[in-house]
């Protein structure tokens, strides 16, 4: 089990990572799901024998509001669907934070419940804001879950130019479940899981 890492140096590089992928050419994209609400890609991941995803729709609702659903905080564990449970186990800043939080078993239970403890920062992008996080190697696994690892990920919220009522959501996502799993099992749920998120979201949004 890791310590605790310096809060300040992790948030700056993770920003600055997660700008790397939004900054990522069209041409290196492949779709991988496409609904009403969203529209998922995928490309190979630098950091590790996976797919870095990619999830972008428009959300009725301004930047902050979204945000504040996204984040860890009260909402999110409301009408996140795959979520079962979330903790904050350290609070560095209002902004920064490490959160332990555990998912549902998907595709029929072949993909087990995991438990991942992320470091979650917050900040401003452009006119809008990017809540992004990373799995750390911290506390002990709960029994019966399988501990799961995030690396670089987040949501880019900024309002559309023209409709500032309305936002452009865009999520990087590169989570490696472990445990003995399918790749074609990983993926099927990857994509719709990130679909499923634009739809959750928007139906909490309204209520």
């Amino acid at each position: 089990m890791d310590l605790l890492p310096n809060s300040a140096p992790l948030a700056t590089k993770l920003r600055n990572t997660l700008v790397r992928y939004h900054g990522i050419g069209e041409s290196e994209w492949r779709v991988a799901k496409r609904t009403k609400d969203a529209t998922v890609w995928r490309k190979p991941s630098e950091e590790f024998n996976g797919y870095l995803y990619k999830a972008q729709g428009v959300v009725e609702d301004v930047t902050n509001r979204i945000v504040d659903h996204i984040r860890p905080g009260p909402y999110r564990l409301d009408w996140d669907s795959l979520m079962t449970t979330m903790d904050i186990m350290e609070t560095f800043e209002e902004n920064c934070c490490v959160m332990r939080y555990t998912t549902a078993g998907q595709l029929w239970n072949i993909i087990a419940p995991r438990e991942f403890v992320d470091f979650s920062y917050t900040t401003s992008y452009e006119d809008g804001l990017l809540t992004c996080g990373i799995s750390l190697d911290y506390g002990e696994v709960r029994p019966n879950f399988v501990r799961g690892f995030n690396h670089p990920c987040g949501w880019f919220c900024v309002p559309l130019k023209d409709y500032p009522s309305h936002s452009l959501l865009t999520g990087y996502i590169q989570t490696e479940l472990r445990g003995m799993l399918p790749q074609s099992a990983v993926d099927t749920a990857m994509s719709s899981t990130l679909a499923n998120f634009y739809s959750d979201l928007k139906k909490a949004l309204k209520t």
